[in-house]
């Protein structure tokens, strides 16, 4: 069930209204047989019948938003009913602050689907920054299996019980992060003096200052007419957003630098997954791993589509990606055991390049 704004939560009901469902098996009221998952312990044998919500802060038509609907009819099918989802797209529940507070105090929202960039934000899960020092990773695959390797789990772990936010799993890709400006940017030197719309992010800001660049912090509300008036010169959004968003109307060229990758994490609030029997988080990590594929190949194809797009409205700069490796060199070094753990930098470069 998605997408019902009057839908109310239902949390905790008796066992006996699981049973109503049908869903049977050699214990409790589970669905199916299987091990139960780690993480945060789970509600033992008892599956109780419970509504969820799930926030995304993304529009109706965005593979995220399409990923979460397609997980909810998932869960709802796989738990017999026992689970169902209600999906608010387009920050109906509140922008990301708003929705962790909610998950965090274990009220209004159970479920965020997001990028995983989000997390650091909040306190408890700052080590996951070191995710976002750019050119860190090549490809959303490579990413992927950093973050299911045991020492990301178990940091995921540590980061759930500081903040009551859990990631039960990271599936789905996201437009990596690309420039676009009103002139050429072939090399990292051009990047000197350029006026740059960045993310409230510490290190989209430290990139561009290394670069010589001038970061300006613009709500994202506001890009459209801040490039219009050439209040900037430039901002780094990928190729997705750029057609969303129209922003080919007011920008000259396009660098698909992708110096920032994302994947995108099913995050839980802790009191829910806790809440949830042990073939209950088996079904949502399965439903979860299904969305996340689902999502991979609505980018792709969006991606294919955005670029077309841009390569008809639009400059596509051949850029040279080691100038600004190099140029950056050295640059992010300075945050660790600042922004992350002490060491968690140099553990994330070797686990990247053990799975390039």
């Amino acid at each position: 069930m998605y997408n019902s704004n009057q839908h109310k939560k239902h949390k905790n009901l008796s066992v006996a209204a699981c049973l109503t469902t049908g869903a049977l098996a050699l214990s409790g009221c589970g669905f199916f047989t299987g091990d139960e998952s780690e993480g945060a312990e789970a509600n033992g044998d008892e599956c109780t019948t419970q509504s969820l919500r799930l926030a995304t802060i993304r529009a109706d038509e965005d593979p995220t938003t399409l990923g979460a609907n397609a997980f909810a009819e998932e869960l709802e099918e796989a738990t017999e009913g026992s689970l169902t989802v209600e999906v608010y797209p387009n920050s109906q529940l509140g922008d990301a602050n708003d929705v962790y507070a909610s998950m965090a105090a274990g009220e209004d929202v159970d479920i965020f689907y997001n990028g995983i960039s989000l997390y650091p934000s909040l306190e408890g899960a700052e080590d996951f920054t070191v995710l976002t020092v750019p050119f860190m990773w090549e490809s959303y695959d490579q990413l992927k299996a950093v973050l299911d390797s045991d020492r990301y789990q178990e940091l995921m772990d540590e980061a759930a019980d500081a903040t009551g936010v859990r990631v039960v799993a990271t599936n789905g890709d996201a437009e990596p992060r690309a420039l676009s400006a009103n002139r050429a940017i072939e090399t990292a030197d051009d990047m000197e003096g350029l006026a740059l719309r960045i993310a409230e992010a510490p290190l989209p800001q430290e990139f561009a200052t290394a670069l010589g660049a001038n970061p300006q912090v613009i709500p994202f509300s506001d890009l459209y007419l801040s490039l219009r008036q050439n209040v900037v010169d430039a901002q780094e959004n990928g190729a997705i957003t750029m057609v969303n968003q129209s922003l080919t109307e007011v920008q000259s060229h396009y660098m698909p630098v992708d110096y920032i990758r994302d994947v995108q994490a099913w995050q839980f609030s802790d009191a829910t997954w806790g809440s949830l029997c042990a073939d209950q988080q088996e079904a949502v990590q399965a439903a979860a791993e299904n969305a996340g594929e689902l999502v991979t190949q609505e980018v792709a194809t969006q991606m294919d589509d955005a670029m077309a797009t841009i390569e008809d409205e639009m400059e596509v700069v051949d850029f040279d990606r080691d100038s600004f490796v190099d140029a950056l060199d050295g640059t992010f070094e300075q945050f660790d055991g600042e922004m992350w753990s002490e060491g968690l930098l140099e553990e994330t470069r070797e686990l990247a390049e053990e799975n390039r």
